[in-house]
């Protein structure tokens, strides 16, 4: 197994310190930006250092960083970063999954924990049905020629029974695109790369929980106020100025919650937990405690 790269650690022992690394390295933690970065302040205080000075030592940076956690925080957030400081150390890959129907931020959220978690790798369940697409013709692979919300007509040509088409459709269309995400994960084991996939496609209990030489954790975002799952296709109407039409995904909203409602209760039957995405800050919040409560056990057995 290759060591996980230098550059991807949030503090660089080869650079003088950085307000702008450690506030990433406490936001890591779950800690929100604003505060994050009084903390970093308070620990280039404490370390006496500047831009101007020789680097510190990681694990200085670390115990200065966690004595100002202790005095500004509490002992559940100094525990937060002891594990960040060992995830960061591990030479072992973390893989992010991140699952949820079409609409619940799942992307917004996935980027947003990678970037506070120094993972330069992100990807979606999307992309790979794309690229799949492009070596599978709708003849052989007919259901990865559409939304997954919108796979039903191409089950209804083969078995002709309109009930839950569309789940069926969106099952079988999964069952194809996780042969490309299990292809992208095992790439990410043998380069030692830790990554975050987001996707509609990671079924709990169909995509791999678990991978022979990296940490997986495993999460489902979910929206359970229908207006307000609804709202986020407004947004994505206007930050992709068009391109995703509002119309499209409203027209589609009984589908989309009906693939949500199958997705929880995969989750629940998986173990998998469910964030419900009502604040996005609180969301991430969420996803980072969940990733560093997966990678505490598995730094014990290391």
């Amino acid at each position: 197994m290759s060591e996980r790269r230098i550059s991807e650690a949030p503090i660089d022992p080869r650079l003088p310190y950085s307000k702008g690394l450690m506030a990433r390295a406490y936001m890591g933690t779950g800690i929100p930006p604003d505060r994050a970065w009084e903390l970093a302040r308070l620990v280039e205080t404490e370390l006496g250092r500047g831009p101007d000075t020789e680097p510190a030592p990681q694990d200085e940076v670390y115990d200065v960083a966690a004595r100002v956690l202790a005095e500004h925080e509490d002992e559940q957030a100094v525990r937060r970063l002891r594990r960040f400081q060992r995830l960061q150390e591990l030479d072992r890959p973390l893989i992010v999954l991140v699952g949820g129907a079409t609409g619940t931020g799942k992307s917004t959220i996935t980027t947003e924990v990678a970037h506070r978690l120094s993972i330069t790798r992100v990807t979606s369940t999307d992309f790979v049905r794309q690229t799949m697409r492009a070596f599978f013709s709708e003849d052989f692979m007919p259901t990865l020629h559409y939304s997954s919300f919108e796979a039903g007509p191409a089950v209804l040509g083969r078995h002709g029974d309109p009930r839950d088409a569309h789940l069926r459709g969106f099952l079988d269309q999964t069952r194809n695109v996780l042969v490309g995400v299990r292809a992208v994960m095992e790439r990410a084991l043998t380069e030692g790369h830790s990554m975050a996939l987001e996707g509609v496609h990671l079924v709990p209990g169909m995509v791999p929980g678990a991978l022979d030489g990296a940490i997986v954790s495993q999460c489902l975002i979910a929206i359970s106020d229908e207006e307000r799952h609804a709202s986020h296709f407004y947004v994505r109407d206007l930050d992709s100025e068009g391109v995703r039409p509002v119309a499209k995904y409203i027209d589609s909203l009984a589908e989309i919650r009906e693939i949500q409602e199958y997705l929880v209760e995969q989750a629940e039957k998986a173990g998998v937990p469910v964030i419900e995405n009502g604040d996005r800050e609180r969301a991430v919040d969420e996803v980072l405690r969940l990733v560093l409560d997966t990678f505490e056990p598995a730094a014990v057995s290391a």
